[in-house]
């Protein structure tokens, strides 16, 4: 990761010690709720509020030094990895997330039937299923 200081000045935000403590989680533990993240927060700089590393977090978002994704029936989850258009497989079973390339070429990867008159820049899949370490773990039947 490029220095957070760096990259917050680069994006017009002031360099605080919660923002950097946000990125530095973040880019720790990919695919991290909000609560996963206010907890290594804490651990690396002692005190903060929840709403603090909140408020870090969709502002980073909004100025895209971090991706906020939001899985069905899941809390939203927040990665480093900007940029690309990546994707995620989910395990149904206990919510593991990895990242997954684009299967087809650049930005958005896919093409809509019908573009409505939007121009599209992004395309967000998920695709569901079971992990490897939940398959092995299945009790038979």
């Amino acid at each position: 990761m490029t220095n957070p200081s760096d990259l917050l000045r680069e994006h017009g935000l002031p360099v605080t010690a919660q923002r950097i403590a946000v990125l530095r989680a973040v880019s720790g533990r990919p695919h991290a709720t909000a609560d996963d993240i206010a907890v290594d927060v804490r651990d690396g700089i002692g005190a903060i509020s929840r709403q603090s590393v909140y408020d870090s977090l969709a502002i980073l978002a909004e100025k895209g030094l971090l991706r906020r994704i939001e899985p069905a029936g899941s809390p939203a989850r927040y990665e480093a990895r900007t940029g690309d258009n990546h994707h995620h497989l989910i395990c149904r079973t206990c919510g593991k997330t990895t990242d997954v390339d684009c299967a087809v070429g650049h930005a958005p990867c896919l093409n809509a039937s019908e573009s409505h008159g939007f121009l599209i820049d992004e395309a967000e899949v998920i695709f569901w299923g079971t992990c490897p370490d939940c398959l092995t773990n299945r009790k038979p039947r």
